[in-house]
């Protein structure tokens, strides 16, 4: 004899109900990744915008307020997240342009994984000589 909690998958109780409520929204499926990091990246780059704004606007009520913080921005840690901006805004017109692909090009949807680990190694590539530029700035090495 079979009872409800076996034959009904969403019975409480049954395995089918505690495999389902185990589940993440976020899967490891590299798409929902690639997904998610277009967003972070561009609410990152949003944040950075606004803080350029804010600070370049310094100049108009006081040119030695506006020095100071300039040179407040001359720290290693500010380098650090110079070469995190760069990042983000790399990867994010890369994908951007992969989005755009998939959206407008009939053949999109089937190479968007393909496209995905193309946008992966040319990041790569390019951010491997940026932070090698970055890094030098940041020691001084030729100033």
């Amino acid at each position: 004899m079979t009872t409800a909690a076996s034959v009904d998958p969403v019975a409480p109780g049954s395995r089918a109900r505690s495999r389902r409520a185990r589940r993440t929204l976020y899967r490891g499926d590299p798409g929902m990744w690639s997904w998610l990091l277009h967003r972070i990246t561009g609410a990152t780059i949003f944040f950075f915008l606004f803080v350029h704004v804010l600070d370049t606007a310094v100049v108009r009520v006081s040119p030695q307020a506006y020095n100071e913080v300039i040179e407040t921005y001359k720290t290693p840690l500010v380098g650090l997240m110079e070469l995190g901006l760069i990042a983000a805004v790399l990867y994010h017109g890369l994908n951007g342009v992969r989005v755009i692909l998939i959206d407008f090009w009939e053949q999109g949807p089937r190479y968007q994984r393909l496209m995905l680990w193309v946008i992966a190694i040319v990041w790569l590539l390019v951010m491997v000589p940026a932070t090698v530029v970055i890094g030098i700035h940041m020691t001084g090495y030729f100033s």
